[in-house]
């Protein structure tokens, strides 16, 4: 049975939680259907992987299947991704073939210890979700860069040379190996390269995995060529292990070798458990017990004689996509590989080295994405994964990852401090200078170039639409505005979004976040709220008097939206203006000016067919007097079949205070129209006193009568033919809402009992 995921009570990460157990039947029949399947699968894919990774980095070949006994076994055994299958992987293959020319294998082979403490000292140090931050971009063009240097190394292999660890090294030796060609090597490789393409291609063969079928393929015609290289492994598989060995000289060298194999084998377990992640609904990786784990694995491999261990991604698709459901599938698959070397050694020795070099020049080939190149390339992120592929393919994988990492930074800091400045001359000496982006120390050359472009002694609105405003640019722009309005000019800056320069002007120095007191966005904020901003001069210079006559609110208003709302809006509307509105609702609610349905609705035009009056008032269908919301309710149900009617009403409701006060003038038009409030007074009056909320306040009676006021109003609807038959027919549901001011926070009323329920239940049918 699979865990259950669990977010962490104080963090991001995941941990699994184990269910109640299960009786030892169920779990037995599980793992037989399930994970010994997979195993063997995992299995036969990667003992051909094992193999032609230890032979591409000149490691002994048992060292290949040494990594994938101890991955599979320990790995899979303290896992944090329990579907997640560790041993050798390719892309730590151009790593360990220079540690091994440098230092030799068994000073490698402590460096893969080495490697292995630190990792355990990320887990325990719980910096797993680091290795996610760095940027894609860099992690791709590292596996791209060392695919590329599998696949020309591996080529030397297919032609019947020898695979040296540089990539530049093995160009040069290329026309040498040419010259002595081997052609049954070359032949039998080309026919694994094209098994391993066209096998997956074949659906009836699927079953076997393409690796296995191309080595096979390739196994048998190498049978009829006697002078093609095969791999060789000890007669004594266990007495032939090699231990590591501590350097005697160039430890900096050393020290610097583990931590790359650390770093590099980290990032590529993290990234691959979180793609496996996707790959099933089973329990969450968790990142740091993975690294613990991974760290665990390679101290046991390294110790042993092993290569260094990663979680490897082709691997752990496979195991995923032949129904893995526990760890017990990744621990199975390494048991596997230590009989087949302990038992079927002979059988290993016949696999030719041509074919380990196909299986590696594919899947090196694939590590070079082509839709992952154009992703990048639209995203603008292609460059620092070029740089990074070519680094480490022309000098070694360190220097392609911190080219790479240095130009990811330069273009995050230049998409951060981009910005943009626009100067329009709106006539009348008014002119307007609006500033987006993020305005830093970098941008105020071109900030004040473009100020003094403005004639003197004009009428300037600066008009901020920032993420960002550092402490040279704020002086910047205020010097200026000093300046300017001591020419005799006039200058009003207003911002749209977090208040970055009037902080700074009350507070003398920048916000360096943003703030909880940012101005509210102009298309939902109250005129007072945004307008009372645009003249805010609290410096000292503010003193400076200004002729300018006040515009009015509402006509700002209009030209705000026209500015800047109505082209984001003009398509859509113009689309409904083609077509007709087609809204699903009815929405009635109070003409309060605090009450804004399609803020609090999160709707735009064409959502709600609104209905708006004093006190969210439906009166009966045989009410005299009144026919403009019975003309409403029939065209939303008629005419525009709309699917529900929903009555809102709100907290500190000025109708239903009057209703209760009675302070109205009998002869006014209010009075007449709360008349159809009354039977809700009447009810709110029948209550006990303690339900009706009358021993609170003034506003809490007011309050519960708003609430059963709308429950009223759902009542009245029933009235109306066209709605009772239309709910009755199943094509039309009554709700109640109410929306409470203070709290911002709307709730669904129960027709029945008037109780205010969350909006996670759904809109319940009168």
């Amino acid at each position: 049975m699979n865990k259950r995921s669990e977010p962490r009570p104080h963090g991001g990460e995941h941990t699994t939680v184990d269910p109640p157990a299960s009786p030892p039947t169920g779990r037995w029949g599980e793992l037989l259907r399930h994970d010994l399947p997979a195993s063997l699968v995992v299995f036969l894919v990667a003992v051909p992987l094992s193999l032609g990774i230890a032979a591409a980095t000149g490691a002994p070949i048992m060292a290949g299947l040494i990594a994938a006994v101890v991955g599979g076994v320990v790995a899979g055994a303290f896992a944090g991704a329990p579907l997640q299958v560790s041993g050798p992987a390719a892309g730590l293959v151009v790593i360990v073939a220079s540690l091994i020319e440098r230092h030799g294998w068994p000073v490698t082979a402590a460096i893969t210890v080495g490697a292995g403490l630190l990792q355990l000292l990320f887990g325990v140090s719980k910096v797993a979700r680091l290795a996610l931050s760095l940027s894609p971009a860099v992690v791709h063009g590292m596996l791209a860069g060392i695919g590329v240097v599998i696949a020309i190394g591996q080529a030397q292999v297919m032609l019947g040379g020898q695979s040296r660890p540089e990539a530049l090294e093995n160009l040069d030796a290329m026309p040498e190996v040419l010259t002595g060609l081997h052609t049954p090597t070359l032949l039998i490789g080309l026919a694994a390269v094209v098994v391993l393409i066209a096998w997956p291609r074949l659906p009836v063969l699927r079953a076997v995995p393409a690796p296995l079928a191309a080595v096979a393929i390739a196994t048998l015609l190498a049978m009829g060529s006697p002078d093609v290289v095969t791999v060789s492994l000890p007669d004594d598989p266990l007495g032939a292990i090699s231990l590591p060995a501590l350097p005697d000289s160039d430890l900096l060298a050393v020290g610097v070798g583990v931590l790359t194999v650390a770093l590099v084998a980290s990032v590529e377990s993290l990234l691959s458990a979180v793609a496996v992640d996707r790959m099933h609904d089973g329990p969450r990786a968790d990142l740091n017990r993975e690294l613990l784990a991974q760290g665990a694995a390679n101290i046991g491999s390294g110790s042993l004689g092993g290569l260094p261990i990663t979680g490897v991604i082709v691997r752990s698709s496979t195991n995923v996509s032949s129904g893995a459901r526990t760890r017990a599938s990744s621990i199975l698959h390494g048991v596997w590989v230590a009989g087949a070397v302990l038992f079927l050694g002979a059988l290993l020795e016949m696999i030719p080295l041509t074919a380990l070099a196909a299986v590696l020049i594919v899947v090196g080939v694939k590590l070079v994405d082509p839709a992952r190149m154009r992703l990048l390339w639209r995203q603008r992120e292609f460059l620092p994964y070029a740089v990074t592929m070519a680094g480490v393919v022309c000098f070694d994988l360190v220097v392609g990852v911190l080219a790479g990492l240095a130009l990811a930074m330069v273009q995050t800091l230049w998409r951060l401090a981009r910005h943009s400045i626009q100067v329009v001359p709106l006539g009348d000496d008014r002119w307007r200078v609006t500033v987006g982006g993020s305005l830093v120390f970098l941008g105020v050359s071109s900030l004040t170039s473009r100020l003094n472009t403005v004639p003197a002694g004009q009428d300037v609105t600066v008009e901020l639409h920032l993420d960002c405003l550092d402490q040279g640019a704020f002086e910047a722009l205020r010097d200026w505005r000093v300046g300017y309005e001591r020419a005799g000019g006039t200058v009003r800056v207003d911002e749209i979004g977090a208040a970055w320069y009037h902080r700074a002007v009350r507070g003398g120095r920048p916000a360096t976040s943003r703030s909880s007191t940012a101005l509210a966005p102009h298309w939902f904020a109250p005129w007072q709220h945004w307008q009372r901003h645009r003249d805010q001069r609290t410096d000292i210079e503010s003193a400076i008097p200004r002729q300018r006559d006040e515009a009015d609110p509402m006509i700002l208003g209009v030209q705000e939206f026209e500015r800047r709302s109505a082209p984001l809006l003009r398509p859509l509307l113009a689309e409904l203006a083609e077509h007709g509105q087609r809204p699903a609702r009815l929405f009635v609610c109070c003409a309060d000016s605090r009450m804004v349905p399609n803020v609090i609705t999160t709707s735009g035009p064409g959502d709600l067919f609104t209905l708006r009056n004093v006190g969210n008032l439906v009166p009966p269908s045989d009410s005299l007097g009144d026919s403009s919301v019975g003309s409403a309710v029939e065209f939303a149900v008629e005419r525009l079949a709309v699917t529900s009617i929903v009555v809102c009403g709100h907290s500190h409701c000025g109708a239903m205070r009057s209703l209760l006060e009675d302070d109205m003038n009998p002869s006014s038009h209010l009075a007449d129209w709360l008349v159809h409030a009354e039977p809700s007074l009447r009810r709110f009056r029948s209550l006990p006193p303690s339900d009706a909320g009358q021993d609170e306040g003034a506003g809490s009676a007011a309050d519960s009568v708003a609430v059963i006021n709308v429950r009223q109003q759902l009542t009245n609807l029933m009235t109306y033919p066209l709605v009772r038959e239309a709910v009755l027919a199943g094509r039309l549901t009554l709700a109640g809402m109410y929306f409470d001011l203070a709290e911002a926070r709307m709730y669904l009323v129960d027709e029945h009992d008037g109780t205010l329920r969350a909006l996670s239940e759904p809109l319940g049918q009168v």
